[in-house]
């Protein structure tokens, strides 16, 4: 058992960050350069930097917005987002892990902060389970991964806690650091090709709706064409409207 579980702190810890490292970036090049292309096809090139990187912050630290929308799913969203960053990076055990793996480490987080965030995450992904399963909108809304990935990424915290905190047979303290490990690796592996890949995309996906999601020119006079009504220019302020005979008792014509 011990082999195993060295064996994922080890070479399968080391493969699983790399795949995880390469597959991020891949998906972060591929944005930028699809970005660049929608931009050279797009004859419009006015792109609102300012306000897209006000914007972009607004979502990355949604202080006030947290608060406007169903603030108690938000509030427990950003917390459980906190603790998912904060406690893999910089728990104490984690960052010795890192230096024997890799050759270098940083600070770690005081004991008791690690330990009441890694309760805040499990508390948290068994909350935003349940909000998902329990609240129409969102079950509308949600695929099989949205249910699965909040209840996966408790896996680690929870073994994690209950091996520091337990009074373990060894045996069955072996077994909590081989589920431990080994579900870590296997959210590794699998961020870059789940919706959980956000974590990079994120930061431009404000940039990239300000530059790519523009109407090509001349767009709205083929629709007005489209629809029929090519003797009212898309350019006139506030232009009249014919409404429908079935509409209205008579022909009548709205104009202002």
């Amino acid at each position: 058992m011990q082999a195993w579980i060295d064996f994922g702190q080890g070479p399968l810890f080391r493969l699983c960050f790399a795949l995880m490292i390469l597959g991020l970036m891949r998906i972060f090049i591929l944005t930028i350069i699809g970005m660049i292309e929608a931009y050279n096809r797009n004859e419009d090139k006015i792109v609102p930097f300012a306000e897209l990187i006000r914007l972009t912050f607004s979502w990355i630290l949604p202080i006030t917005r947290v608060w406007t929308k169903r603030p108690v799913y938000g509030v427990v969203s950003v917390l459980f987002h906190i603790g998912l960053i904060l406690v893999p990076l910089f728990l104490g055990a984690h960052v010795l892990l890192w230096k024997n793996s890799v050759g270098f480490a940083w600070f770690s987080l005081p004991h008791a902060l690690a330990d009441n965030l890694t309760l805040i995450v499990i508390a948290g992904g068994i909350i935003l389970f349940l909000m998902r399963a329990i609240y129409r909108p969102s079950r509308a809304l949600s695929r099989k991964q949205d249910y699965i990935w909040p209840l996966l990424l408790t896996i680690p915290f929870v073994t994690g806690y209950l091996a520091v905190h337990t009074a373990f047979a060894p045996s069955a303290y072996q077994w909590t650091m081989l589920i431990h490990i080994y579900s870590a690796n296997l959210i590794m592996v699998t961020i870059p090709f789940t919706k959980i890949a956000h974590c990079v995309l994120m930061p431009l996906s404000q940039l990239v709706t300000g530059v790519s999601w523009k109407f090509p020119l001349g767009a709205g006079d083929k629709v007005i064409e489209t629809l029929g009504h090519k003797d009212r220019p898309t350019w006139v302020k506030e232009p009249r409207v014919a409404l429908d005979e079935d509409s209205l008792s008579g022909k009548e014509i709205a104009s202002k």
